[in-house]
Parts: structure tokens; C-alpha cells; sequence
């Protein structure tokens, strides 16, 4: 099934120097583990102990913020720029690793920790993959 992401890759008038399948991967994984991102750390502020969740919110919103506007990036290809594309997908998989990591320690007690965690990681992988298609 294609996604909203895939459709609109299909649609781009001029070529995309990019495999337009894992393009489409990655900005979707970067828009869910935004999404993610965002709703663990509203997650966490309503947790009773939030003052031992201090890092893992802020975590979650750098992550979060990074992985939107990579995607946003991605997703406009007139004027491309592969070193900025570049520079972003090596951000976000920093930034995934880093918040999976946060998140993974609290995934015993919060639920949404484990499930931020899982999409992270997926958004991680997602940008690996499309990187190696770029080198």
C-alpha cells in the first residue's frame, strides 16, 4: 500500500536522484518517530515521579524537533542539497540512537518509553538505509 509520501514522490514532475521507495521509508519513520517523540515526552510530564524523567523529556524533544525538520527536508526536492540531506540523516540517527537509549531505561516502568524506543530505532534504521543509497 502506498503511502501518502509515496504518492506524492510519485507525483514530482522532475527526476529524484534518490531511490524514491527508501526516501519514502525514511520520511515517514522520521515523521512517526517525531510524532513519538512528541507524545512520550507529554507522556512523561504527566508522569507522578517527572522529575526522574527530566532527561528522557528532553531527549525526546530534540529528537522529536530533529527528526521534523529532516523530514520536511527530504520531502522538497527542487534545489536539492545531498550534503545537507546528509548532514540530517547523520543528525537524526544520532538523535534516535541517543533517545532510544533514554527511553530503553524506563521502558520497564513506562509504557510509552517502549514504544518511543521502538520508533526511534525503526527511524534510525530508516535513515541508515537511505544513506547508504546516497553514497
Amino acid at each position: 500500500m502506498a503511502t501518502t509520501t509515496m504518492s506524492m514522490l510519485e507525483t514530482y514532475p522532475k527526476s529524484i536522484n534518490l531511490d524514491r521507495a527508501k526516501l519514502a521509508a525514511a520520511i515517514d519513520a522520521l515523521i512517526s518517530c517525531s510524532e513519538a517523540c512528541t507524545a512520550c515526552a507529554d507522556a512523561c510530564l504527566s508522569e507522578d515521579m517527572v522529575a526522574d524523567l527530566t532527561k528522557c523529556i528532553r531527549t525526546n524533544l530534540d529528537c522529536a524537533d530533529v527528526c521534523g525538520a529532516a523530514a520536511r527536508v527530504l520531502s522538497r526536492h527542487t534545489g536539492y542539497d545531498a550534503n545537507l540531506s546528509r548532514s540530517l540523516l547523520e543528525a537524526c540517527i544520532t538523535a534516535c540512537r541517543t533517545c532510544a537509549d533514554e527511553c530503553a531505561q524506563h521502558a520497564d516502568m513506562h509504557e510509552h518509553c517502549r514504544i518511543c524506543a521502538s520508533a526511534c530505532r525503526a527511524c534510525g534504521q530508516a535513515c541508515r538505509e537511505l544513506l547508504a543509497a546516497m553514497n
